[in-house]
């Protein structure tokens, strides 16, 4: 059985105009998966209806054999404890410590009382630690958010991902505002992740680029539509104009 797998999705802000028409797919354990298309193709709200931060008009989201959209809202915040979440601006609170905000993602396991509280576990603390250290930003824990860079943000955020202890991880434009280089950092460290921890990776990327260079498997979005489903070495030309309506070469002058 797959981690996820996802059947007839369908998802309308208006009536008369659907952002996601009929998607189907899975992902398997340990998978990294990366999602491309257009701006406006329906890849963050996709994303998003995988977890439900934004509720589907029908379809089933199978995740770890449950049907996520079937459940109650205790059940979905348990299930939700599975599935980590980074993000393109990072949701970090900024006048909080790098340590404080990793440790948020531990928020799911605790009652509202312990949340409030921010009661923590040394074990808990020494993971978050652990999980900075691998990230290369064990220096700033003390450090607050509004304090680091961009690239630096975004290790924090994958840190506070990482925590929950996921099976799956959803990335929405996790690079979309970082330089190369630390958008490189960035890839490499998700890859690494999906590589070395058996942690499922779906992420959004516009750089057609970076997703043939880290991906497993590509789906291409297109109005909405699901119009490509391989590995990066099928990603041709052909395919690339269903998914942009423009070539490679054509793509890189725009």
């Amino acid at each position: 059985m797959s981690l996820l797998d996802v059947r007839g999705l369908n998802k309308s802000y208006q009536t008369d105009a659907k952002v996601l028409k009929d998607i189907h797919f899975t992902a398997e354990t340990g998978e990294f998966l990366s999602i491309i298309g257009p701006s406006g193709a329906g890849k963050s709200t996709l994303l998003r209806c995988l977890n439900r931060l934004v509720e589907a008009d029908d379809g089933e989201v199978i995740f770890d054999g449950q049907d996520l959209r079937q459940l109650k809202k205790k059940q979905l915040r348990e299930a939700r404890t599975n599935i980590g979440m980074v993000f393109q601006h990072y949701n970090l609170v900024p006048r909080l410590t790098v340590i404080e905000n990793v440790l948020h993602g531990r928020f799911g396991y605790k009652s509202t009382f312990q949340g409030v509280l921010a009661r923590f576990s040394e074990e808990e603390k020494e993971r978050a630690f652990y999980l900075l250290e691998k990230l290369g930003i064990e220096a700033h824990a003390y450090k607050r958010c509004d304090q680091l860079s961009g690239g630096q943000q975004q290790r924090v955020g994958i840190c506070r991902a990482l925590i929950q202890d996921p099976k799956l991880i959803l990335c929405d434009e996790p690079i979309a505002s970082l330089d190369p280089h630390s958008s490189k950092i960035i890839m490499d460290y998700l890859k690494s992740i999906s590589e070395e921890m058996g942690i499922t990776c779906i992420v959004n990327l516009h750089q057609v680029e970076v997703a043939q260079s880290y991906s497993d498997r590509i789906i291409g979005l297109n109005d909405g539509s699901i119009v490509f489903d391989g590995s990066n070495l099928q990603l041709d030309q052909i395919y690339l104009k269903r998914v942009y309506g423009m070539s490679t070469r054509e793509l890189i002058t725009v």
